[in-house]
């Protein structure tokens, strides 16, 4: 497989994102600029210019009509996909670590960092009407978690009733939004929860955390169906809307790579069996540890975001499809 090499940021990638059709990747890093690429052949569409910080997360409804970051600068942006121009602005207490839009696109969620003297908190807001007064306008849902630890991952849940957090001290809460209260809880990893991403009809999720492992759980009773083990931190992880697998992607801290080769430092996009949690295949790439990966909507290639600062799109080559698990 030769890999498509997304060079445009400057620093670490934080966040890659495919939209519904897969035409795009929207990506973010530690160097302010969120971006926009044509998936098929890597051209870089534009970027998105208004964040002071580092950009943690991004998200795409799914008309692509509209964008959502949330950045170390305190704020949370809500953009025209398609001029770049800035819809509406939300100040926050802290940093913004997750952002998501609602299956509908009728709402988004994002959490603030637990940080100078505030705890984590997890708001709904209304993006129907938005213009500059959305900073002013008093979000749908509101919690503090003043028992729980900082939130560090995100999904809506089904019928955008619910909110799914991942935290950092490696429990998994699910929300209900119209009670306004905790559903259910479980604890699920011993380390921080990275990154977690929905199976393509929504009934699962897969989780990467700190612990070296990835788990799949049932995203109505947060039943833990699989675990996926690795001997380094699980950065992100991502199901195949087409096949019953699972890539993982991660390695060693980023402090600790320049000590090591890329073989080392367990750099690699590992993928495992989703029922029998079996590695069966590894594709190298990166230097330094995979911060996001995501898999295209039709399942024929994934991409990575890196500590290097590159995007690598792999395309899947024929014998992917023919490969039959024993």
């Amino acid at each position: 497989m030769k890999p498509l090499m997304l060079q445009g940021h400057e620093r670490a990638i934080t966040q890659i994102k495919y939209n519904r059709e897969g035409d795009l990747i929207f990506s973010t890093a530690k160097d302010h600029k969120p971006s926009v690429w044509f998936s098929l052949n890597g051209e870089r569409l534009g970027t998105y210019n208004g964040h002071q910080g580092a950009v943690w997360c991004v998200d795409v409804d799914w008309t692509t009509t509209r964008l959502i970051t949330g950045s170390g600068d305190m704020s949370t942006k809500l953009w025209d996909v398609q001029t770049g121009q800035v819809l509406g602005t939300i100040r926050c207490s802290s940093a913004a670590r997750t952002a998501n839009f609602s299956y509908s696109g009728n709402q988004a969620s994002y959490s603030t960092d637990k940080a100078m003297g505030s705890n984590s908190e997890l708001f709904i807001i209304d993006v129907r009407n938005v213009d500059s007064s959305i900073s002013d306008q008093n979000s749908v849902f509101k919690f503090t978690m003043n028992q729980q630890t900082k939130i560090t991952s995100m999904l809506w849940g089904a019928l955008d009733e619910t909110v799914i957090t991942g935290h950092e001290n490696g429990s998994i809460r699910i929300w209900d939004l119209r009670a306004a209260r905790e559903l259910n809880s479980v604890t699920a990893h011993t380390n921080a929860i990275n990154d977690m991403q929905l199976s393509k009809d929504g009934t699962m999720f897969v989780s990467a955390s700190k612990d070296n492992t990835a788990k799949l759980f049932d995203s109505e009773n947060l039943m833990c169906l699989k675990t996926y083990k690795t001997e380094r931190p699980v950065n992100s992880a991502a199901i195949s809307p087409i096949n019953e697998h699972v890539v993982l992607g991660g390695g060693q801290e980023a402090m600790e790579v320049t000590t090591t080769s890329t073989k080392a430092g367990k750099f690699d996009s590992r993928f495992f069996h989703l029922v029998y949690e079996e590695e069966f295949a590894r594709v190298k790439g990166h230097f330094g540890p995979i911060n996001s990966l995501a898999f295209h909507p039709d399942g024929k290639s994934y991409a990575t975001g890196g500590e290097d600062g590159f995007v690598r799109v792999q395309v899947f080559d024929p014998s992917y499809y023919e490969y039959v698990f024993e």
